[in-house]
């Protein structure tokens, strides 16, 4: 009874306690021959549907509702309890009570609608051959001082969870072995939807949904038997973003045959628990002086750029076996030949610095960042950048930037804009916030993770793994792709040529058949 229905946003017991609440308000209204049956049935019902999620936890989407049901129940069962003791009673003015009525339904209407829009997720099945396992592990750089803090012996830490393919095994198949989402445990997720609710200014409870929410990812499962190595993908999250931010798109990349290791920065992260309890919370915010928080942004990206390029290390250490591994058979099993920067928004920016530091990066993508800090370095490895529709009016310096980025590289940069999306289309987020297009885009909940993961998939399989066909091709099925491609005559490489009153050459895609944006 605690899985949800995807499209109503509830679970069927949530359901089950609308249904009874709307019963009890047409049992006034119904012929006198079903009036009773359906009173009472739909009075028990709701009486021990509420009862039941009392226990079991009750969301405040439902409290509406719960309220509608107690206001129509008197009005629906005492006058058949008054027709077995005495004399039928005087009926209610019909005006007053089709308004008490009304007030009634338009309590579960209010209801319904807020867990329809804010539901608890049900994260989309990966498409790959494998099973997904998830761990968390904790590392600490006894190299770089935490700059966030004033002690000057305080070490950085990150925190990092890992998806990868698994093994299958009896204990991985019920509902009760899948990964909590944001947490190991549900006090973290509960800090964690509380600190995410925080971060955006919102009350705590508005997120109550996300620590129900069970993934698709067994803790601890072993890693899968045979198969080789795994090429790595490592995902910064956007700004006071957590590492769990982007799971449905990280459980597609793992059931794929990756491993992908997603970070929390501590400080920066809206809420990041550590192994001794604690709870750190993000001590970022906005200036409003445009030239300090550029400054500000840049630092963030460097110290996050520095965290991606740590954990990198660090996995390479499991592989050889010189530290524990966070699960079992993930020794000889993990390719640092063979990995990507990945990121949203700040995170995506901090990919793209971290690849232009080390040349243990094999690929970059980009989920919808912009770059901040030194972008005069060319990049040696081939870029993906996902964006959503961005016109002068949004954002005037984003496009030209990125395309600097990428007109600098020496490898292919293709920057695939998708029609439909906002910033947060990218994330999970779609999932579980209001279908707000300006907040999480025009498409549905799942439309933006499937094109998301189906572009990371083919742009990773064809650079870390070398698969054959037109890449240029795969992506543009996915929205307007532009490809830039470097000029051997020339370092750092060259925009694409275009022609007079055309398109660039390199332009793929619907984009193709009207008119370019400016941007």
């Amino acid at each position: 009874m605690t899985e949800m229905i995807a499209g109503p946003g509830m679970s069927p017991l949530e359901f089950l306690a609308v249904l009874a609440a709307v019963a009890l308000v047409a049992a006034r209204w119904s012929p006198a021959g079903a009036r009773r049956p359906l009173a009472l049935a739909a009075a028990a019902t709701a009486v021990s549907a509420g009862a039941l999620l009392a226990v079991l936890g009750l969301r405040w989407q439902l409290v509406p509702v719960l309220a509608g049901a107690a206001l129509a129940l008197p009005s629906a069962v005492l006058p058949l309890l008054r027709r077995r003791t005495g004399p039928p009673p005087r009926r209610a003015r019909r005006w007053p009570a089709l308004l008490g009525s009304a007030a009634c339904i338009g309590l579960v209407a209010a209801g319904a609608g807020a867990a329809w829009a804010l539901p608890v997720p049900v994260f989309p099945d990966p498409t790959g051959p494998h099973e997904v396992g998830t761990a968390v592990v904790q590392w600490d750089d006894p190299d770089r001082p935490e700059t966030a803090t004033p002690d000057p012996g305080d070490r950085r830490t990150v925190v990092v969870q890992l998806w990868y393919p698994a093994r299958r095994g009896p204990a991985d198949t019920g509902r009760a072995a899948k990964a909590q989402y944001l947490g190991r445990t549900p006090q973290e997720a509960r800090t964690v939807a509380h600190g995410l609710a925080g971060y955006l200014g919102a009350p705590g409870f508005l997120l109550d949904g996300l620590p129900r929410a069970r993934t698709n990812a067994v803790p601890g499962a072993a890693v899968v038997q045979g198969g080789g190595r795994f090429p790595l993908v490592l995902f910064s999250p956007g700004l006071g973003g957590v590492r769990t931010q982007n799971t449905a798109w990280a459980e597609e990349l793992a059931g794929r045959g990756y491993v992908v290791a997603a970070l929390d920065h501590p400080y920066d992260s809206a809420a990041v628990v550590l192994a001794d309890g604690r709870t750190v919370r993000t001590r970022i915010a906005a200036t409003g002086d445009e030239a300090e928080d550029a400054r500000r942004s840049a630092r963030w990206t460097a110290v996050r750029a520095a965290d991606l390029r740590f954990v990198l290390t660090q996995l390479g250490r499991v592989d050889r076996g010189e530290i524990p591994g966070p699960a079992r058979g993930m020794t000889g099993r993990l390719d640092t030949g063979r990995a990507a920067a990945t990121g949203h928004s700040l995170g995506g920016a901090a990919a793209l610095q971290a690849a232009r530091q080390d040349p243990r990066f094999a690929a970059v993508i980009d989920l919808d960042g912009y770059p901040h800090g030194p972008a005069s370095r060319p990049l040696r490895q081939p870029v993906l950048a996902l964006t959503q529709s961005v016109g002068p009016g949004t954002d005037p310096d984003y496009i030209p930037r990125l395309t600097r980025v990428l007109e600098l590289g020496t490898a292919p940069g293709y920057r695939l804009t998708v029609p439909g999306t906002a910033h947060l289309s990218f994330t999970d987020a779609p999932l579980y916030l209001p279908p707000v297009p300006s907040l999480v885009g025009s498409l549905d909940r799942a439309s933006g993770l499937r094109i998301t993961a189906g572009a990371s998939a083919a742009f990773l399989d064809h650079t870390l793994r070398g698969a054959p066909g037109d890449l240029a091709g795969l992506l543009s099925a996915y929205g307007d792709l532009t490809v830039h491609r470097p000029d051997d005559g020339r370092p750092g490489g060259s925009p694409p040529t275009t022609p007079p009153g055309g398109l660039p050459e390199a332009v793929m895609g619907p984009a193709a058949r009207r008119p370019p944006q400016s941007s």
